[in-house]
């Protein structure tokens, strides 16, 4: 489920960067300098030393389209099947040594062209519900996670959080992030450690 994944990761992380600037609501303008620090969105996900109710959510939505990766995965294996099966064919009818029944390989032909058609509406559909679902599941613990940035950077004292996954994506690489800077791991074990809220997904339909 790969690539239902990562659809899933960049629908997040787009939603998720709104908190760069989330402080100004959250904190008192400070005197002096501001207190800036990073955290990478992108390890929220991992399965070791991710958010747990992220990682949950994201294995619970991958388990539910596996049936629907696993019949795209056997049409496009049959699709290529039959693409190397015409490309033998026409090699034969080029080199005349062979004799290829016309209608023999014009139904190969046929057969190729509806799959093709076939698995692009079949993977349309999928992503369209996929999305949908994603939605469904993924919403409320994205938004959980907003709310958890908002009182970790008041409890902190924190101006202002950027996301460094954000950054890199933009090409705005930071040459060298201070540790005291890099507030990850200490955001994922302040939320892996707050009380499960009782916000939940709607059932698919």
């Amino acid at each position: 489920m790969k690539t239902f994944r990562l659809i899933a990761a960049s629908f997040f992380f787009a939603a998720v960067f709104a908190v760069s600037a989330f402080a100004q609501t959250g904190a008192s303008q400070p005197s002096g300098s501001a207190k800036i620090v990073v955290i990478d969105t992108g390890a929220f996900g991992s399965d070791k030393g991710g958010i747990t109710k992220y990682i949950t959510a994201m294995k619970s939505l991958d388990t539910e389209f596996t049936p629907v990766q696993t019949d795209l995965q056997s049409s496009a294996a049959r699709i290529q099947t039959l693409a190397k099966e015409i490309q033998t064919l026409q090699d034969q009818a080029s080199g005349g040594k062979v004799p290829v029944d016309p209608k023999a390989a014009q139904s190969k032909v046929d057969s190729y062209q509806t799959l093709q058609t076939d698995f692009k509406r079949k993977q349309e559909d999928a992503k369209a519900k996929f999305e949908r679902r994603q939605e469904q599941l993924m919403g409320p613990v994205m938004q959980d996670i907003f709310k958890a940035m908002q009182d970790f950077a008041t409890q902190k004292g924190y101006d202002l959080i950027l996301d460094a996954g954000k950054l890199d994506a933009q090409q705005m690489i930071l040459a060298y992030i201070p540790s005291k800077v890099d507030v990850t791991k200490d955001f994922i074990t302040f939320y892996n450690s707050r009380p499960a809220t009782t916000a939940s997904a709607a059932s698919p339909k």
